[in-house]
Formats: C-alpha cells, sequence, structure tokens
C-alpha cells in the first residue's frame, strides 16, 4: 500500500509466479485472451486477499482467497464425484473436527492426504460447496453451541473450541445463528433449550 501527494491510496498484490501457478496447477506461463483490467469480480477478489494479508489473518484463509483469485482468472475442471475424492473429504472432515481447540493448519491435512494446498481447497470445495476454513469454523461454533447448551457456560466454550476471546466466539456465532452466544446462552438460561 502507498500515499501519493493527492491523498489517494492504492494495492499493489504481488504474487510469487511460483505461487500463482502451484495454485492454478500448471507449469508454464498463464495467458489471458480478455483483458482482466476492468473485471470486478477480479478487482473485489484482490480487495479481500489484500486486505487478509495486511490484516494479518489466518494464513488458510489468505490461501482461500488466493485460490478464488486465480480461479477467477484460470478455468479448472474438477470432478466432485470420484470415490476416492469422496474418501478423501470424509477423512479430510475428521482431521478437521479432531481438531477444533487449535488453529487451522492446512499443510498437514494436506500432507496427510497427498494433495498440494490448492488442490485440497479446490476438492473441498467442489465436494461441501464451502471452504475448508469455513467448515472448519463451522464445525467450531457448532462445537460452542452444544457446549453453551450442556454446561451453561460461555467461557468453557470459548477456550474448549479455540477462540481467542468471547468477542470472536460472538462474531463468529451470530454469523451463523443471528446471534451472540452470550445472547443465547443467557436465552436457553432464561426459557431452557433454544432452538436454533
Amino acid at each position: 500500500m502507498a500515499h501519493d501527494k493527492e491523498g489517494l491510496d492504492y494495492v499493489m498484490l504481488y504474487i510469487e509466479p511460483q505461487m500463482l501457478l502451484e495454485a492454478v496447477e500448471k507449469n508454464d506461463l498463464i495467458r489471458f485472451s480478455d483483458p482482466i483490467v476492468y473485471n470486478r469480480k477480479l478487482e473485489q477478489r484482490i480487495l479481500s486477499l489484500s486486505h487478509a494479508i495486511l490484516n494479518e489473518k489466518d494464513e488458510t484463509l489468505c490461501s482461500e482467497l488466493l485460490l478464488s483469485l486465480t480461479d477467477s482468472l484460470i478455468q479448472t475442471n474438477l470432478s466432485a464425484h470420484d470415490k476416492k475424492d469422496n474418501a478423501l473429504i470424509r477423512k479430510a472432515k475428521e482431521m478437521l473436527q479432531a481438531n477444533l481447540e487449535h488453529v487451522l493448519k492446512l499443510d498437514e491435512i494436506c500432507k496427510e492426504l497427498h494433495l498440494s494446498k490448492f488442490q485440497f481447497i479446490r476438492l473441498f470445495k467442489a465436494h461441501t460447496g464451502i471452504s475448508p476454513y469455513q467448515y472448519f469454523l463451522n464445525c467450531k461454533i457448532e462445537r460452542a453451541k452444544q457446549l453453551i447448551e450442556q454446561n451453561r457456560d460461555i467461557y468453557t466454550a470459548v477456550a474448549a473450541c479455540g477462540f481467542v476471546d468471547l468477542t470472536h466466539l460472538n462474531k463468529h456465532f451470530k454469523s451463523v445463528y443471528g446471534t451472540t452466544a452470550f445472547e443465547y446462552m443467557a436465552h436457553i438460561n432464561s426459557r431452557g433449550k433454544w432452538k436454533a
């Protein structure tokens, strides 16, 4: 990011060529048949990725945003019906669910599945409709909801599910259930179990 004399900010995103080739799963030059300068979808994906990098967001989220950016540049063909792929996705889901209290370690999952992180993200999204990061986050939120229902203690849920603090849990909880975890606990304490 830079600032010029006129007071305009602009964002420049440099992607190492080797990383770009890995993301698009190609070994040679990428050529574009049409100009991409006026592509609004591409613009939004560049801004989303640069925002995530500048705000030091989770590496998995940044990888998924990079993949989203590269997929908008290059059309990829992916079959979602292969039995081997289904078994890989099942195993990946089990690995994600088994480590909810930790930070998502995409590299470890990919190593276990013998896939590059970009192949894994693409495959997972093709099979589930959401990214591994969003799936992991959804599982953490669902687990936190279950713990709140069982223990009637919001801070146990925060710690057990690896959220930084209550604000972090509340933000994500609200995005899924439309209410904060704190409001949810208050409601179930006053009325018994609440159906979300």
